[in-house]
């Protein structure tokens, strides 16, 4: 090969290299995105989960939905709270509503003293595959597994596997209502609720939608769809389908009158003081709820 033929063909590739590039910066300039610069201001007042507790793919993805809404009515941070959307509003010059705080609750009171074992299971330790191939190890198919995949989804420890009841907890102090563990169930046995004044909730913590009976036979403190709560409920707050009874936190005014009329303790009250009754002498004594936290 002689050096003309070199000289020709270093300069074709130098050339087409040169034409290429050339197009490359049309179309990247043609096609190019430009960010609204506001997207930065709102991420930067984001807590940074990255949790996805706002049904979004990322704080990032959260900021960018913001600056595109015309208003943030439907756009929330679970983390972040109420006082987070007060600066992202600042940040757009909009107004943001406050928004009654959440919290998750476990729909299962079903530890191994109400809800004896009748088999063993032996085999990969997620709820995900438990529930796959397993109804459980007690005579209530729809309860919690208790194999913590909830707690290895939580970013923010805010939940655990109690020793003794085999049972989610959630902490009051770093639950931010993400969601992560309700997803990761799959049982569904987790729930979002109002996280109530003063940390007060009440709710059936039960899902089985079996009949009375068999509900009973399974697990001591199963709902059995007796209708007593649903008769002294004042505020249509509770509704029965499927066997099972459920408490509408949207409606429910934490009267309690409905705690006292579940015979199986089905109902769960968390945070309150202790109830005040009279004892058969007439005397004022007080009784502690078993299922006060």
């Amino acid at each position: 090969m002689d050096i003309n033929t070199i000289i020709i063909t270093v300069v074709t590739l130098v050339a087409l290299g040169l034409v290429l590039a050339v197009v490359l910066f049309i179309v990247a300039q043609k096609f190019k995105v430009i960010e609204d610069p506001r997207i930065d201001d709102v991420e930067a007042v984001l807590p940074g989960a990255n949790c996805g507790g706002c049904g979004l793919p990322g704080c990032r993805g959260f900021a960018e939905a913001c600056v595109k809404a015309e208003n943030l009515d439907n756009l929330f941070c679970p983390v972040g709270g109420n006082d987070c959307m007060a600066s992202v509003a600042k940040a757009l010059g909009q107004e943001a509503v406050a928004k009654e705080p959440m919290i998750a609750v476990i729909r299962c009171s079903g530890s191994p003293d109400k809800r004896p074992n009748t088999s063993q299971y032996d085999s990969a330790p997620t709820c995900a595959i438990s529930s796959m191939v397993f109804s459980g190890e007690t005579g209530c198919a729809n309860g919690c597994l208790g194999l913590g995949d909830c707690v290895t989804v939580c970013k923010f420890d805010a939940i655990y596997i109690d020793p003794v009841s085999k049972l989610p907890v959630v902490s009051n102090e770093k639950c931010t209502a993400c969601g992560a563990c309700i997803k990761a169930c799959p049982k569904a046995i987790i729930e979002l609720r109002y996280k109530g004044k003063k940390d007060r909730r009440i709710f059936v913590s039960c899902i089985n939608v079996e009949k009375g009976g068999i509900a009973k036979k399974s697990c001591q403190v199963a709902c059995t769809a007796c209708t007593k709560c649903l008769k002294v409920c004042e505020y249509d707050a509770i509704r029965i389908e499927n066997n099972l009874a459920y408490i509408d936190y949207t409606k429910c005014k934490l009267c309690r009158k409905c705690v006292t009329e579940c015979a199986t303790n089905a109902i769960h009250e968390l945070n309150f003081p202790p109830r005040k009754v009279k004892d058969t002498s007439g005397e004022t004594a007080v009784k502690n709820e078993e299922n006060n936290a």
